[in-house]
């Protein structure tokens, strides 16, 4: 059997910074929820202010929670039945 560990070198966390603030203390990922809420909020009012935010209407919110629910199974049916 070949050995493929080639593609993850590194090995360790892939998953990013899930544990709470580790690591070099930089970037998005290192501030607090509040603090990414803040700036998550300022980047969509300012694409809304240029004018480059997409607004949903009625029919695309429909067609988007239909095709949400295929894809999770609907609600209460459980994930996937294959």
């Amino acid at each position: 059997m070949a050995n493929n560990q080639g593609s993850n070198r590194g090995g360790g966390n892939q998953g990013g910074n899930q544990g709470g603030n580790q690591g070099s203390g930089r970037g998005f990922a290192s501030m607090d929820r509040e603090q990414q809420r803040e700036i998550a909020s300022e980047g969509g009012k300012a694409a809304h202010r240029s004018g480059n935010a997409h607004e949903f209407d009625s029919q695309e919110a429909r067609e988007a929670g239909r095709k949400g629910g295929e894809s999770s199974g609907g609600g209460g049916r459980g994930g996937n039945q294959r």
